[in-house]
């Protein structure tokens, strides 16, 4: 099925469900996807055969930050939300850390009400300065679909299969507003039925969010192209699935 790619460093301002208007910030290359995950449901389509071993060009920090300033300054409509998304997880980026504190920077010069957002999957918590960076921003939003490995694996495909116990002790590192936004969705992969609705993933997924003392939770379903064909959840679905959250003490909101 179709997917896009962001191509350019700057993306939007697009109408986002969770940030409002949102202008995009891609750390990523424009030609490829590059993720240390490779989910079956990514709007950039999958991971190149090579992208885990090879790293191809990213844009400097100093790009970065000329292409924020410029737009920010020109653009007429000042966004709700920075957010650090594009073709991949923002965080491998060798200048992240950096490029965060550049990013607070202009917002504060060119936009001060806008909100800085990280969309990450918490795998680079463990680094210091990664930890440090996401503290920093209004809203650090953490990608958790499932709590049992066997379906973390057929959905998220993470490159380190430890993926669960890290996500946990990582994000019980962090120090700012927890928020974990969950994808729900069913289909058939490789003659596999992948199902991360049913009860028994909904208790896993209750009793991670309590491990990490989660404020928040976002529940959602594919709304766009995916590269495997997978079936949406429905908002009927969706709210059984919130209000099960909510009854085990979890601030939950449907995106």
């Amino acid at each position: 099925m179709a997917t896009f790619l962001f191509n350019d460093i700057i993306v939007g301002p697009i109408r986002s469900r969770r940030m409002g208007l949102s202008l995009g910030v891609n750390l990523l290359p424009t030609k490829i996807k590059f993720c240390n995950f490779d989910c079956i449901y990514c709007e950039c389509g999958l991971n190149q055969p090579f992208a885990g071993s090879i790293t191809p060009e990213l844009p400097s920090r100093a790009q970065v930050m000329e292409h924020l300033a410029h737009t920010l300054q020109t653009m007429p409509q000042k966004p709700d939300a920075i957010t650090f998304a594009g073709n991949g997880e923002p965080t491998i980026h060798p200048e992240f850390a950096q490029i965060i504190d550049d990013v607070i920077e202009l917002r504060n010069i060119y936009s001060p009400q806008s909100e800085v957002v990280v969309l990450t999957n918490a795998t680079q918590l463990h680094k210091p300065q990664i930890l440090n960076a996401l503290q920093k921003v209004d809203r650090c939003m953490f990608k958790l679909d499932s709590a049992i490995t066997e379906t973390i694996a057929a959905i998220n495909q993470p490159a380190n299969m430890d993926f669960l116990d890290n996500f946990i002790s990582n994000v019980q590192l962090f120090k700012g507003k927890k928020i974990i936004q969950t994808m729900f969705l069913r289909g058939v992969v490789n003659g596999k039925i992948i199902d991360n609705t049913t009860d028994t993933e909904i208790d896993a997924l209750i009793e991670v969010y309590k491990k990490v003392k989660v404020d928040e939770v976002f529940v959602y379903a594919i709304q766009r192209e995916t590269p495997i064909a997978l079936e949406t959840v429905s908002k009927e679905e969706l709210t059984k699935i919130a209000e099960r959250m909510s009854s085990a003490g979890i601030t939950v909101s449907i995106s």
